[in-house]
C-alpha cells in the first residue's frame, strides 16, 4: 500500500552550533533593551527572529512510502507427543482456523512451519523456528504462534527474537500423567544368575504424590508376576537369566485414573544372556595325530575352562613300574563322573574306548547327564567298531548311531566329506566355506582317508561319506544334545592338507550348538527390531512352505503373514513396527518376542500439555498460554494487532505487533521561507522598529 506523509523539516544554511551562537547574541542584544523597556524592542526581537528562522531553513517535506505488511509465523508441532488422544486434530483445526482469522487482518502475513518428529532428539521446536526466521527480515515479525503440547527440548536462555511468542495448547489445565522410568538396566548378564533392574514411577501433576502403584513385569511371554512399589522411589527388580542371547524383559504399571495416556507407563528391557565361563571335560583315548587339535581348539577361547585327561595306561597293562617312578596322575574317575560331573558344561571323547576305565554306572551317569540337559561331543575312530566301543555300552542309548551291522565297518579310502541336503539348511553346517553345492557336486575342501559305517537311530545327518553313509550327526536327547562325528581326520584340514578346510569353523558351530547358541538352533522363530521395522526370521530343517505367521503388535493388533523363503531353511517376514512395547510372532509352534522401546524416550517422558518449560521465553516476550481444549472446536483466543511498547496478551486474546515497516519511494520539499520572502520581511521588520524607536 502507498502512502504520502507530509512533515516539517529543517535544512539550516549554518552549523547548527554556529547558528546556536547568533540566537544567543540577539538575546544578548535585546536584554538591555528590555530592561530599559525601550520602544521597538519587540520589532527588534521579530527582526532577529526571521533572520534566525530564515537561517534554519524551514521546509515542508513530503514521503511517498510504500508499507511492508508484518509477518506472523505460525509453528505446528507434529511430534509423537501430539498424536496422543485428539491433539492432533485440535491441532489441526486451530491452524486452519488461524489461518482464516490472519486473513482478515491487513497489513499482515501468516507464515507455517511445521516441527517433524526428531527421534531421540526430542521436539526441535526452535530449531524450527529459528530456520523459518532466517527468511524473515526482523523488522517484519509481528510475532509467533506455536501450536503445541509444551513439551520442547531444545528450548534457549534467551528469546531467539524480539516479538511475542504465544503457545497454543490442546487439552486442559491440570492434567496428570504417570511414568515408569529405567534407571538403571544392564545390557548383558551371566546365564544362570540373576540381574537387577532399577525402575521408578512417577506420577506428574499431582501435587505431594503418595501411595503405591502395581507393577507387572513379563519374561519373553511367560506368566507375568506383581509387584508392588511406592510412587516416586528406586525399586530393584530381580531378573534371572536362564539362556543365552537376549532376554526381553516388559514392565508395566497401571495406568492411573484420569491421566493424559498410559503410553509411558510400560517400559521394555532387552538383556543379552552370555556364559560366564564355559567348563568343558576332553577325554582323549589312545594317543593319535589329531589328539592336539582338540586341544588347541578349546585351549584358544579364552572363555572355556578346560580340564583334558589322556588315557595313557589302561588298567591291564602293568609293567610293574613303582609308583614313584610313574610321572602320571590317576585318573579321577569317581570326582568327574560322579561327584562334579554337571559342572561340565560340556564333556567331549575323543577315541575313546571302554577299556573298564569307566563302570557302566558312571557311563550311565553321562547318559543321564545328557537326558537332564548336558552336552556331548563325540569324536571316533576304529575304537567305534570293535567290541570296546561306547555304543555297546551305557551310554550308547543317547548315541544316534550305532557300528553298522556288516563287517567292513571301517572304511579307509580318499574322500571329500560333503554336507547333506539336510545339512545344507541345518545351521551347524549351513554356509560353510568350500562346501559341495547344487552347482558343485564335489566340496573343494581337502581329503579325509577314513570313516566309520554306522546306522543312524535319530538325529540329523548333515554330513556324509561317499557311500551316503553318516560323517556328522546332530541329536537332541532330552533336554540334552549330542553330536557324534564318524571319523578321527578332521584333523587333516587344521594342517593344510589338500588345501585345508573350516575345521576350526565347523568344530565351534558345532560346540555352540550343543551349547544352545540361539544363532545356531536349527528350528527356532526369532525376531527383532531395527530402524521401525520388525523382521521375523523362521528356521527349520522342514521342507515345502513355511506356515503362517501371526504378528501381535503390543496394542494386541494381530496381522497374518506368510515369511518368504529366503534358502537355508529361513524364511522372512517384514513388517514396520511403529508401535513401543513387546511385539510376538508365533507361527503355531513357537513364539518370538521383540522389544520396540519408545522411539523418542525425551518426548515420551511426560506426556501432560503443559507451559512450563516455555515459561522463561512467555515471560521474556510477553507473549501467553492458553488452552484450547480437545477436539476439533477448539476455543482460540481472538487475534489483535497492537502498537510496540503495549501489552501483547490479555483476557481472551493475544496479540500480534503492528511495525509499520515501509520503504521510501519518493521525497519532495518545498522551502516555507524563501530566501525573497525572508529578505522582505527582515527589511519590514526592521523598518517597523526604526520607526517605532525614532518616535
Amino acid at each position: 500500500m502507498t502512502q504520502t506523509i507530509a512533515g516539517l523539516d529543517f535544512a539550516p544554511v549554518l552549523p547548527p552550533w554556529l547558528l546556536g551562537l547568533a540566537a544567543a547574541a540577539a538575546l544578548l542584544a535585546l536584554v538591555p533593551a528590555a530592561w530599559r523597556r525601550a520602544r521597538g524592542t519587540a520589532w527588534r526581537a521579530l527582526s532577529f527572529a526571521l533572520v534566525l528562522l530564515a537561517l534554519a531553513n524551514p521546509r515542508l517535506v513530503e514521503e511517498t512510502r510504500e508499507t511492508r505488511p508484518d509477518i506472523a509465523l505460525m509453528v505446528v508441532d507434529h511430534s509423537d507427543s501430539t498424536a496422543i488422544g485428539t491433539r492432533r486434530a485440535s491441532i489441526e483445526a486451530a491452524r486452519r482456523e488461524i489461518e482464516a482469522r490472519a486473513g482478515r487482518l491487513p497489513d499482515l502475513e501468516l507464515r507455517t512451519v511445521e516441527v517433524p518428529e526428531a527421534g531421540n532428539q526430542g521436539t526441535r521446536l526452535f530449531a524450527a523456528i529459528e530456520r523459518a526466521l532466517a527468511e524473515i527480515p526482523r523488522a517484519r515479525l509481528a510475532g509467533v504462534i506455536a501450536l503445541t503440547d509444551g513439551q520442547a527440548h531444545d528450548i534457549p536462555a534467551q528469546p531467539p527474537f524480539d516479538a511475542p511468542f504465544h503457545a497454543l495448547m490442546p487439552g486442559r489445565a491440570g492434567e496428570t500423567d504417570r511414568r515408569l522410568r529405567v534407571i538403571e538396566a544392564p545390557g548383558f548378564g551371566i546365564v544362570g544368575r540373576e540381574v537387577e533392574i532399577r525402575v521408578a514411577v512417577d506420577d506428574l501433576g499431582v501435587p505431594n504424590p503418595a501411595g503405591a502403584a502395581r507393577l507387572t513385569i513379563r519374561r519373553d511371554g511367560e506368566q507375568p508376576r506383581s509387584a508392588s512399589v511406592p510412587i516416586g522411589r528406586d525399586q530393584r527388580i530381580t531378573v534371572p537369566i536362564q539362556r543365552g542371547g537376549p532376554t526381553v524383559v516388559e514392565i508395566e504399571a497401571d495406568p492411573r485414573p484420569g491421566e493424559v495416556s498410559p503410553l509411558n507407563n510400560r517400559q521394555v528391557v532387552t538383556i543379552n544372556g552370555v556364559r560366564d565361563r564355559l567348563r568343558v571335560l576332553l577325554v582323549s583315548g589312545e594317543p593319535h595325530a589329531g589328539e592336539r587339535t582338540w586341544r588347541r581348539l578349546l585351549k584358544a577361547d579364552p572363555n572355556v575352562d578346560l580340564v583334558h585327561f589322556t588315557i595313557l595306561r589302561p588298567p591291564e597293562k602293568d609293567d610293574l613300574t613303582p609308583l614313584n617312578e610313574l610321572a602320571l596322575i590317576a585318573f579321577p574317575v569317581r570326582e568327574l563322573f560322579q561327584v562334579k560331573l554337571r559342572e561340565f558344561d560340556l564333556i567331549v571323547f575323543d577315541r575313546f574306548s571302554n577299556r573298564g576305565i569307566l563302570p557302566a554306572v558312571y557311563l550311565r551317569n553321562i547318559a543321564d547327564y545328557v537326558r537332564g540337559g548336558g552336552a556331548l561331543l563325540m569324536s571316533t575312530g576304529p575304537e567305534f567298531s570293535g567290541p570296546v566301543s561306547l555304543a555297546l555300552t551305557p551310554l550308547g542309548q543317547v548315541l544316534p548311531a550305532r557300528p553298522a551291522g556288516r563287517q567292513a565297518i571301517v572304511a579307509e579310502a580318499p574322500f571329500r566329506p560333503r554336507v547333506s541336503a539336510l545339512g545344507h539348511r541345518h545351521p551347524v553346517t549351513e554356509g560353510l566355506p568350500g562346501a559341495n553345492t547344487e552347482q558343485r557336486p564335489e566340496a573343494e575342501w581337502g581329503r579325509w582317508y577314513r570313516w566309520l559305517r554306522a546306522d543312524p537311530r535319530g538325529g540329523s545327518t548333515v554330513m556324509e561319506a561317499p557311500d551316503g553313509s553318516p560323517l556328522l550327526l546332530l541329536d537332541r536327547v532330552g533336554e540334552g544334545r549330542v553330536a557324534l562325528l564318524l571319523s578321527d581326520h578332521i584333523w587333516l584340514w587344521s594342517r593344510g592338507h589338500d588345501g585345508g578346510g573350516p575345521q576350526q569353523e565347523l568344530l565351534r558351530r558345532i560346540a555352540h550348538w550343543l551349547m544352545r547358541e540361539t544363532e545356531l538352533e536349527e528350528e527356532d522363530l526369532t525376531a527383532r527390531i531395527e530402524a521401525g521395522r520388525l523382521t521375523v526370521t523362521r528356521r527349520s530343517l522342514a521342507e515345502g512352505p513355511p506356515p503362517e505367521i501371526a504378528v501381535t503388535a503390543p496394542d494386541g493388533t494381530v496381522t497374518r503373514a506368510v515369511p518368504e523363503v529366503t534358502g537355508g531353511g529361513r524364511a522372512v517376514l517384514s513388517l514396520p513396527a511403529d508401535r513401543p512395547g513387546v511385539w510376538q510372532a508365533s507361527d503355531g509352534r513357537r513364539t518370538a518376542f521383540a522389544a520396540s522401546a519408545a522411539a523418542n524416550p525425551l518426548e515420551m517422558a511426560d506426556l501432560r500439555a503443559d507451559p512450563e518449560r516455555l515459561r522463561p521465553l512467555l515471560a521474556g516476550t510477553g507473549g501467553a498460554a492458553r488452552y484450547i481444549g480437545d477436539g476439533a472446536a477448539p476455543n482460540l483466543p481472538e487475534l489483535r494487532r497492537v502498537a510496540p511498547g503495549r501489552d501483547v496478551a490479555g483476557a481472551g486474546w493475544i496479540g500480534l505487533r503492528r511495525n509499520g515497516d515501509h520503504t521510501v519511494t519518493g521525497i519532495s520539499a518545498m522551502p516555507l521561507l524563501p530566501p525573497w520572502l525572508a529578505l522582505m520581511l527582515v527589511l519590514g521588520a526592521a523598518v517597523a522598529a526604526w520607526r517605532r524607536e525614532g518616535r
